[in-house]
């Protein structure tokens, strides 16, 4: 049961919550160790708080789990983990992450206990609206963002950086819809009810909108970040950030992979370059003396 209950935490999944980092390495901070600690903690309260969120929705899903040929074989779906354990264990993370996070920062346990309200709602309610489904998502991954900078004290963060993590969001968001899409084909509808609200030439036009928009907004940023030394350094990374956008728009319509990003990141060998050659480039501009 703790293997079946530690799976339905979806580990993997917590790879999402590493942009709570993002206020720290942009202003500068990555360094100081107390902040770092802070930053950490955090990390670790909204994995806790996230692993609530997907064993309540394995819960609210159960029936529809059952029919889907993936999800089927899932812990809550397949009958291996009750449902009486797995919300206790839910409640009693989300409820634990939220009471530590006070300790840190109140504004964080607030960030907290938005996210995992907003989720729970995305959950039971709003996954089945077409794209206010995947505005939810984006709007979870924005808190995150936002939880960084209520641990750190910053100085040079720029609200670029909001826009940016709205605008990849819907990216990953509409991809995935796309994924589960063409994975379920005449069946969609069945699996997810929200799926009735797409097409896929539809998506594809979300895709092409908000790929274009990120790849201008990450330039503007680079351009027009508050601490912009005159060389323009940071724009550097535009050619990695171009690349794994349209690595990742590759493998969702020519391999038809997608349905669950995390796995892409954690897979990918080319995709997984330029992120790492885009890291150690921003890690240089913001690190290395000019």
């Amino acid at each position: 049961m703790l293997r079946d209950l530690l799976k339905t935490m979806r580990p993997r999944q917590w790879t999402k919550n590493i942009f709570v980092f993002a206020a720290l390495v942009f202003d500068g901070k990555l360094f100081h160790l107390t902040d770092f600690l802070h930053t950490l903690g955090s990390f670790v309260l909204f994995c806790l708080a996230s692993s609530a969120v997907y064993l309540l929705n394995d819960i609210f899903d159960i029936e529809v789990d059952r029919q889907h040929p993936l999800k089927k074989n899932r812990p809550i779906a397949s009958g291996r983990l009750p449902i009486p354990p797995a919300a206790a264990v839910a409640f009693l993370l989300a409820g634990g992450s939220i009471a530590a996070a006070y300790f840190l920062a109140w504004q964080l346990a607030l960030t907290l206990l938005l996210y995992f309200a907003l989720m729970l709602a995305y959950s039971r309610w709003l996954k089945h609206i077409p794209i206010v489904d995947v505005l939810i998502i984006a709007a979870g991954f924005v808190l995150r963002v936002h939880a960084g900078t209520t641990v750190v004290a910053v100085e040079r963060f720029s609200p670029w950086l909001y826009v940016l993590m709205t605008l990849l969001a819907l990216y990953l968001g509409f991809g995935k819809r796309r994924a589960e899409l063409a994975l379920l084909a005449g069946d969609a509808v069945s699996h997810r009810k929200v799926l009735d609200g797409y097409t896929i030439p539809l998506l594809d036009q979300f895709i092409t909108i908000v790929s274009g928009t990120t790849i201008v907004a990450y330039s503007l940023y680079t351009f027009f970040r508050p601490e912009a030394p005159e060389n323009h350094t940071l724009m550097l990374t535009i050619p990695f950030v171009v690349y794994a956008i349209f690595r990742y728009l590759y493998l969702i319509q020519v391999k038809q992979i997608g349905g669950e990003p995390e796995e892409i990141l954690l897979t990918d060998r080319p995709f997984q370059l330029s992120l790492l050659l885009w890291g150690l480039t921003v890690l240089a501009v913001f690190y290395l003396p000019s």
